[in-house]
């Protein structure tokens, strides 16, 4: 049965209309209208507030303005007192258990990763026969290639019971238990990346934990960094800009000394200047941005054009991706254009990167209010990884923009995306 949702909002400062409307097709205009009318504020306080005029406000709550960057969406909600995910409305369901994306997956994964948390010594010792680590960490191999292909619902089916697996022996004493907990940082990342697709911010916060403590025991400064790279990506996606960048700042410091001749230290180095780079981009200071994203060019030209070092995808291309994402942030459309022209995109792997990488590509021409040009980028974007694409605030809000146009050449391919995202 469809959850209804009856919102009051504001058409207009002293307007108001009542309508019935799936949760999902509530807009996110009209989430920060409902935000808004909870704090008792009108237009103009929030306007102010941001450093936007009540005309582009009016605009964003209407509809008629799009909101295509995470550096806004966070600045309003840290305005209006509310978590990014209330102004988002994740987690999306879809209609079909492929389309979902491992939502179905996410309790007994939940159940997993509290259990993961848990002091040694408070869970019973598990009654099911182990697998031997080889096996486990065959399996961590694969799951990280369904990550990286952007198949999360299979990585849903098979994630929890490897991490189930995965606490019993970290539990135990063996001399495997450093693999163990290395084995079970990676399988915490995929966990992460996952939670936070959906829009389960709290379970990719508790998996980040637990890699945080796998680091600790293992003490290997690689596996810190590591860690500490994944405790940006938490950050990042709830709009906690500051804590993001200085999460990434500090790791640096950590592991500086160890940079020298360690290619995966190198590699983890340049992923942590991008993860900079990002956080920099969304509190638009271009200079720390550029500074950062220029540090990690620098770092990926010495190492492997294909390298992955903890699923990072830290090489060459990616750094060029993040460079379009940085100038899409800063809101420089015609920089997300240009820059996205320099990208060879299909010498990545990475189904999910490459999705990323047009998603980007589709926000900065649509900025430059290239409409046709965005819906080739959004459904080249979809037809690579759609759990992925799907799943992204940014892109729903730019395919009802598209949608409600009317005059984009691929009208069609753009309703019919939207109705599987059920935005009609």
């Amino acid at each position: 049965m469809t959850l209804v949702t009856r919102l009051i909002v504001e058409s207009s400062d002293g307007e108001r209309e009542g309508s019935n409307v799936a949760t999902e097709c509530v807009t996110q205009g009209q989430r920060i209208a409902r935000a808004r009318h909870r704090k008792g504020w009108d237009q103009a306080t929030v306007a102010e507030k941001l450093g936007r005029s009540v005309s582009w406000l009016s605009k964003v709550e209407n509809g008629r303005l799009p909101l295509d960057r995470m550096s806004v969406i966070g600045q309003l909600a840290e305005v209006l007192g509310v978590e990014v995910a209330e102004l988002t409305g994740q987690p999306y369901r879809h209609e079909t258990t492929e389309l979902d994306s491992g939502h179905e997956a996410v309790p007994e994964l939940r159940l997993a990763l509290q259990q993961a948390s848990l002091p040694s010594g408070v869970l019973p010792r598990s009654a099911r026969e182990l697998r031997p680590l080889q096996e486990l960490e065959a399996n961590v191999r694969l799951a990280e290639q369904l990550r990286q292909d952007a198949k999360f619902t299979a990585l849903g089916e098979i994630l929890p019971g490897l991490l189930t697996d995965l606490i019993a022996i970290t539990n135990d004493s063996s001399s495997d238990r450093d693999q163990a907990e290395a084995l079970m940082l990676r399988a915490c990342h995929m966990a992460r990346v996952s939670s936070n697709l959906l829009g389960h911010h709290d379970l990719g916060w508790t998996a980040v934990q637990r890699e945080l403590v796998a680091a600790q025991r293992v003490g290997a400064p690689v596996l810190v960094a590591a860690a500490s790279w994944d405790l940006c990506g938490v950050w990042l996606h709830e709009a906690q800009l500051v804590p993001a960048k200085d999460a990434a700042l500090s790791a640096l410091d950590q592991i500086e000394t160890h940079v020298g001749g360690d290619d995966r230290i190198k590699a983890m180095w340049g992923a942590l200047h991008l993860r900079a780079a990002v956080a920099y981009s969304r509190l638009w200071d271009q200079r720390e941005a550029e500074s950062h994203l220029e540090e990690a060019r620098r770092v990926a030209q010495v190492l492997p054009r294909n390298g992955n070092v903890f699923q990072t995808q830290f090489n060459q291309v990616n750094t060029t991706i993040h460079a379009v994402e940085v100038s899409m942030e800063l809101g420089r459309p015609r920089d997300v254009i240009s820059r996205a022209e320099h990208v060879e995109i299909s010498q990545i792997a990475s189904s999910e990167r490459q999705a990323h990488y047009w998603t980007c590509t589709a926000a900065g021409y649509h900025m430059n209010r290239k409409d046709n040009e965005a819906a080739d980028a959004l459904l080249r974007a979809d037809r690579i990884a759609p759990q992925h694409v799907r799943n992204r605030p940014l892109v729903r809000n730019i395919v009802r923009d598209l949608r409600d146009s009317g005059k984009v050449h691929r009208q069609r391919e753009i309703h019919n995306l939207a109705k599987v995202m059920r935005l009609l």
